[in-house]
């Protein structure tokens, strides 16, 4: 979600040498983007304290660097922390979680609440900004051609001047929404309580894209793919013989790498067989996931009514889900576990599906950034967080009265959140967003039936 934010910057400062340093998990993310120069890895967590070389080693690297400016993304305090030992001139980012000291020039969060504020309406409360005149500041070559001395407006007023807020809801109590009824991104739906009002994240890094004189970004996400990733895909796709055409005997290809290329987002040809991707997994707790049963029983309604060829991926440690969902189905769906896909292939797969289905998790996203439909479904988690406004997405969720709760397992152990979400309601939202050519199409595609089928691997 921070591209746009990102894209702003490269574009800001286009003769800039732009380093990211990022996890180790995140370098198949963004391979292939040109927001950057290069890319710096993080060390692994147990290497994290400056009592260990690796960290040590990673500091003097970058101060040896000379870097003019940190641009502070993530909340971490260990970021803060990182670029100040570095002696970077200048360290950029949001004063909050007890870091700004580490900052010389402090972003304020304009969706804090006020201390004591005892209601669900959100009252913007802007930290006392850092002295300095400018962000802009005299730097040395190759920056000194490409950045001017005077990049934002002054920091010894608010940023409300320079950063103009985008709408942020004010969130109601009660049950707005009758009990088991989905509802769409946009909406409004009671808050919940927090040091912070849900923003959305695209929001919240534009602020700090605006904050160093750049034009403010829009929402629109991008990612890219290599061509190593897209063959390797490929690989996978022939080598399970993944057929897109309808009715084609089982040796045929769709195209020379055994991919259709007419991806992503477009309509299908009527005798092409939609390719939906399920992502049933969730890094940040159980409380987000769908029950594999469920997703097991939208895939055989997929695959009945639609003709669909379900692929169901998952991340590291979530192989068990994967399998559930492969012991319930009772139709044809391939299973990428063994090997697990990379990052990388991820973003390939999903961005040559017609749609993907997953829970509120990271590859949400790359659908967004590939224009790729995508039905997200929602448990414990606000959508407002993540909101775009992207409209080839469906929010599926239900409105009960202790969410949306932010919390990673279910505080009062029925996960309602999740449980009330039927198979109706996600299969509703495919309808509405699979091909028009393809929807309805039934008889033509609908398979043969498999009393004795089994998931594949991919």
């Amino acid at each position: 979600m921070a591209t746009p934010t990102l894209r702003a910057i490269r574009t800001r400062f286009a003769s800039a040498h732009i380093t990211f340093v990022a996890e180790p998990n995140l370098r198949d993310l963004i391979r292939g983007g040109d927001w950057m120069d290069e890319c710096i890895e993080w060390p692994v967590k147990r290497e994290r304290s400056m009592l260990h070389k690796t960290y040590r080693d990673l500091v003097w690297d970058l101060r040896r660097r000379r870097f003019d400016w940190a641009v502070l993304l993530p909340n971490s305090f260990r970021s803060a922390l990182l670029v100040r030992l570095a002696g970077v001139k200048r360290r950029i980012g949001y004063a909050r979680d007890g870091r700004g000291w580490l900052m010389t020039d402090r972003v304020p969060c304009r969706h804090r609440r006020t201390r004591g504020d005892q209601s669900n309406g959100v009252k913007d409360r802007f930290d006392t900004p850092s002295t300095p005149s400018s962000l802009g500041p005299s730097v040395p070559e190759p920056l000194t051609s490409s950045v001017p001395k005077s990049l934002s407006p002054s920091l010894s007023e608010p940023l409300t001047s320079s950063v103009p807020p985008s709408p942020v809801p004010t969130p109601t109590s009660g049950g707005l929404f009758a009990p088991h009824r989905p509802v769409r991104v946009g909406s409004s739906i009671p808050g919940s309580r927090g040091p912070f009002a849900p923003l959305p994240m695209v929001d919240y890094y534009a602020d700090l894209a605006v904050a160093i004189g750049c034009p403010r970004p829009g929402d629109r996400m991008e990612l890219f793919t290599t061509a190593e990733e897209d063959a390797s895909v490929g690989k996978r796709f022939d080598a399970a013989k993944v057929e897109r055409i309808a009715d084609a005997p089982s040796d045929s290809r769709a195209t020379e790498d055994g991919l259709t290329d007419d991806w992503p987002g477009g309509a299908s040809p009527p005798d092409r067989r939609p390719l939906v991707v399920m992502s049933p997994g969730a890094k940040y707790g159980a409380a987000k996931c769908w029950a594999p049963e469920r997703f097991a029983a939208l895939s055989d309604r997929l695959v009945e009514q639609h003709g669909a060829i379900v692929i169901v991926t998952c991340g590291p440690g979530e192989e068990s889900i994967v399998r559930a969902i492969g012991d319930n189905v009772k139709r044809d769906v391939r299973l990428c576990i063994d090997p697990l896909l990379t990052l990388g292939q991820l973003k390939s797969l999903v961005r040559r599906c017609e749609l993907l289905v997953c829970n509120d998790a990271g590859p949400r996203h790359f659908a967004k950034a590939f224009n790729v439909p995508v039905v997200t479904i929602f448990g414990p988690t606000h959508p407002q967080w993540t909101a775009t406004s992207y409209t080839h997405e469906r929010i599926v969720r239900v409105d009960i009265d202790c969410g949306p709760c932010q919390q990673r397992t279910c505080p009062l152990g029925h996960v309602q959140c999740m449980t009330s979400i039927t198979v109706d309601m996600v299969h509703e939202a495919c309808c509405e967003l699979l091909p028009a050519s393809i929807a309805g199409r039934d008889e033509h595609l609908a398979l043969a039936p498999l009393p004795n089928s089994q998931p594949r691997r991919l």
